[in-house]
């Protein structure tokens, strides 16, 4: 690889460092989701202890690539927590299928105007 200037390697260098440190820890969704809840759990059980010690070595003055791993195990969290939610969100979906009351939040949004609206068969009764 030719690089022209010392900016360009220092640059190929901080992408360089960039990419092992966001290999390091990573999740994806798509794997998450092929997971049992308590294995979600865990894993999430995991991500928060590892938060904390990156805590602790950021205020005792810790290596640079541990503090940008902060930002990415944050977002690994919240990837965790989303897809724990949608599972949840779907498991009760299935339950309440074919009931005649649904919780709200399962219930479609729509538009309250719409929501209040007569059905099509009260409309021509």
């Amino acid at each position: 690889i030719y690089f022209g200037s010392r900016v360009d390697i220092k640059q190929a260098r901080v992408k360089l460092l960039c990419v092992r440190v966001g290999n390091m820890v990573r999740v994806k969704a798509y794997e998450l989701r092929s997971k049992t809840s308590k294995e979600l759990l865990k894993e999430l059980d995991d991500m928060k202890s590892e938060l904390a010690q990156l805590r602790v070595a950021k205020v005792s003055g810790g290596a640079a690539s541990k503090l940008a791993k902060i930002k990415i195990v944050r977002k690994s969290i919240a990837r965790i927590l989303t897809v724990y939610n949608q599972k949840q969100k779907a498991e009760a979906r299935k339950q309440y299928k074919g009931k005649k009351h649904m919780p709200l939040d399962l219930r479609p949004k729509k538009t309250r105007k719409i929501r209040r609206a007569l059905k099509t068969e009260q409309k021509y009764a």
